[in-house]
């Protein structure tokens, strides 16, 4: 399935445009923005963003029964798997939603549902330190390019997360079928 493609120069938050365009209408797209002003990361945090990371949110339809636990570990797989591609270090997934490298945080997910006309969105937001770490006393954060040999840009991951969730959206919404029988 191809997901339609909106791009924002400065943005609050691309989560936040994913619901507007839900309200339109749109049953699906990928958000992509240079700078977001209020990112959101878990539990109402703020997730920084600096010039030259990833900030993106791609949305969908799913099954009114899924909850986010049973899908949350399959859109950080599709993020782990895209990171991995860029680096020999070993990408892993600390639960609930963080993606790391050599025990520091370089990216993560952020999750929400919105329901329109009796349908049930799901919005995964998608935060990846490309070339810069903000600091953060809770934990150790880094970027990509630390753990790359060549220089990777935020195109290059945008393009393969693109092509990831189209490839794998069919399968999510199989899923989605199957844990709601």
């Amino acid at each position: 399935m191809r997901f339609k493609k909106f791009y924002y120069k400065k943005i609050n938050s691309t989560n936040n445009k994913a619901h507007i365009q839900i309200r339109k209408g749109a049953e699906n797209g990928i958000i992509l923005a240079e700078f977001q002003t209020k990112g959101k990361g878990q539990r109402g945090n703020k997730w920084i963003s600096f010039d030259g990371n990833l900030f993106m949110s791609i949305f969908f339809v799913i099954g009114n029964q899924i909850s986010l636990n049973k899908i949350t570990k399959i859109n950080c797989l599709i993020v782990q798997k895209c990171v991995q591609k860029f680096t020999d270090y070993k990408v892993v997934i600390k639960k609930p939603n963080d993606i790391l490298i050599k025990q520091q945080k370089i990216g993560g997910i952020l999750q929400e549902t919105v329901f329109k006309e009796k349908k049930k969105f799901l919005i995964v937001g998608i935060g990846i330190n490309v070339n810069k770490r903000p600091k953060i006393k809770k934990y150790p954060t880094n970027f990509i390019n630390f753990f790359t040999k060549k220089n990777v840009t935020k195109l290059q991951i945008f393009k393969l997360l693109c092509i990831s969730y189209e490839k794998k959206n069919l399968s999510i919404q199989i899923i989605c079928i199957l844990l709601e029988i």
